[in-house]
């Protein structure tokens, strides 16, 4: 067997963790990495045209396969770009694996050219973040690097010089079996124990899910039913628990929307399942909380807990549901269900009055006919910022959609890289984009990294030519609007000059059949839709420090813009109320 450098032997261990794939953007340092990963069957280097890209792209490959995906980048600057969308996975728990390559190890600490210290730089946004400085560190530390992505759900960066890598990798060095799946969590009999008194001794239970409830959507219908519970999710929780849910109350959070506020405020009991939801002025305060978490660190850091239960959601639902005593008082649930289908009454015209006529065309109408006209098993990645208040509000879950955002780390640009990662997973799967023109244009040049590996991705651009939340967070705290505004181009055009398919659309009727063409197109394509900038109206009551960073201080309903479907299912709901 020939002897291997230490590059090689780098790939060889990523390929053994079932790594397909190394996103990244060539450079010296990296040059020994790139040429074994060359040579080497079973992965493949995609180039990018910017590594931040790269690092998206991994982060949403890992979301979609639950597996370890990895991105690089060369010394200096090249890593230092990828710092963005490693937070982004690091807080979407994706188990991403980063190679910073690093400048000679001979020049560390003299201030050499294009010197940094990723070691140091990338800890806050890592469980792991190490530099190899001999070749006999290797395997051992890249091994741990990659247990510590799989099995904490998250980030791990390895810093590797340039001429290390291209050394002679020892002849014995120590292999061992890799980890590269996650084991289940139980919690405790006490645990249970206390958690089944609790929801026994609890006239109105509420569940508030995340997405921690991957996996477990028949637990929780299971459970639901039996202790009569209203159901509702944040944003994150949204794919795993919406479809095919017959105690659903809406979403809470700033993009929130029918009765899910309510139903976490007016119970005598709220369980979190799964959810590290963020914003602590929308929970309650006066009453009684559990908290599931699989992650220890996550249980109480947003609220007072009556009891904190360390478990995987399935796992402790399996445990609790047999043992807690049916309740047949559904009074609550139905109350619960009733106000929220009066919510989304109230605001579903914001959408179906006179749209097929407005110019510029409404984005929620936008939203509302991608839904309808894209696969059952579509990839959705969404920008953040209104195309959040559009994803949460108008894409329907059903158990096979796939729905990734920025959701925790809240960064501009991610839902293009975000796409090129999950088409590559699956070139027959259906992936679409719903990009804001200020996101999309922020990481714009990498639309050619579709058009050269010829990906399939629909990008939907909802075109208003502004930083629409901005502004919203501008009016809302009595500031005039102030650089938020864009002098687009005509992306569409931009899209053919580069070889793709692109279309232009400024009237609603051309909608729906500029996007059944784009989808149509074998290769990459996008659709610019001019679409309103005054898209929503703010109620009256809003005040400033509401929105001030996402974190609204109480606010029961904060955007008025439609709901599409999810109407439709709560009438659904609602017909299933037992009549006395």
């Amino acid at each position: 067997m020939a002897k291997q450098n230490v590059a090689e032997q780098f790939v060889d261990i990523l390929v053994r963790a079932g790594v397909q794939r190394m996103y990244g953007v060539v450079g010296d340092s990296l040059n020994p990495v790139v040429d074994a990963i060359r040579r080497t069957r079973g992965i493949d280097w995609i180039q990018v045209r910017h590594e931040e890209t790269a690092a998206f792209a991994a982060g949403a490959e890992a979301q979609i396969t639950g597996t370890l995906a990895a991105c690089a980048g060369s010394c200096g600057p090249g890593n230092l770009h990828l710092i963005n969308g490693l937070y982004d996975a690091h807080r979407s728990m994706a188990p991403v694996l980063a190679l910073a390559s690093h400048i000679p190890s001979s020049e560390i600490g003299l201030g050499y050219f294009q010197e940094t210290h990723p070691d140091r730089l990338f800890q806050e946004c890592s469980h792991y973040s190490e530099l190899i400085s001999s070749p006999k560190q290797m395997p051992r530390l890249l091994q741990t690097a990659i247990q510590h992505a799989v099995g904490r759900s998250g980030v791990s960066v390895v810093s590797l010089p340039g001429d290390i890598a291209s050394e002679q990798a020892p002849e014995k060095a120590v292999e061992h079996a890799l980890v590269t799946s996650r084991p289940t969590v139980r919690p405790g009999d006490a645990e249970i124990d206390a958690l089944v008194r609790l929801i026994d001794d609890a006239d109105k239970v509420t569940l508030f899910c995340g997405s921690g409830t991957k996996g477990a959507h028949a637990e929780v219908m299971r459970f639901a039913e039996r202790i009569k519970s209203p159901v509702g999710h944040a944003l994150r929780g949204k794919e795993w628990i919406q479809y095919d849910n017959p105690y659903d109350v809406g979403m809470s959070g700033l993009l929130g929307y029918g009765a899910a506020y309510e139903a976490t405020h007016e119970c005598d009991l709220l369980i979190l399942l799964g959810t590290d939801f963020p914003y602590n002025a929308f929970l309650p305060d006066d009453v009684k909380i559990v908290q599931v978490d699989v992650r220890p660190e996550h249980l109480g850091r947003r609220s007072k807990l009556d009891l904190a239960v360390w478990g995987d959601v399935r796992e402790t639902l399996r445990c609790l549901t047999p043992r807690v005593r049916p309740k047949t008082d559904r009074r609550f649930l139905d109350k619960m269900l009733k106000k929220h289908a009066d919510a989304l009454e109230g605001v579903v015209k914001a959408y179906t009055r006179k749209v097929e006529k407005h110019r510029p065309i409404h984005p929620e109408y936008v939203a509302s006919v991608l839904d309808g006209i894209a696969d059952d098993d579509a990839v959705f990645t969404v920008d953040t910022g209104m195309c959040n208040v559009w994803a949460a509000r108008y894409l329907t879950p059903n158990g096979r959609r796939r729905i990734i955002g920025s959701f925790s780390h809240g960064s501009m640009a991610n839902a293009l890289p975000q796409a090129i990662g999950a088409q590559f997973t699956d070139r027959g799967r259906q992936v679409v984009s719903l990009s804001g023109d200020g996101g999309f244009s922020m990481l714009m040049g990498d639309f050619l990294t579709l058009v050269q590996y010829d990906l399939p991705v629909k990008v939907v651009l909802f075109d208003n030519s502004s930083l629409g939340m901005v502004e919203l967070e501008m009016l809302v705290a009595g500031l005039p609007s102030y650089g938020t505004t864009n002098h687009n181009p005509d992306f569409a055009a931009i899209a053919r000059a580069a070889g793709a398919y692109g279309v232009r659309v400024e009237k609603p009727k051309e909608l729906a059949g500029a996007l059944k063409d784009a989808f149509k197109h074998k290769g990459p394509a996008l659709v610019d839709v001019v679409t309103d900038p005054n898209a929503l109206s703010i109620p009256p009551r809003i005040k400033a420090e509401m929105v001030t960073g996402f974190a609204l201080s109480a606010s029961k309903i904060v955007l008025d813009g439609g709901v599409g479907r999810m109407l439709q299912m709560a009438r659904s709901n609602l017909r299933n109320v037992p009549r006395p």
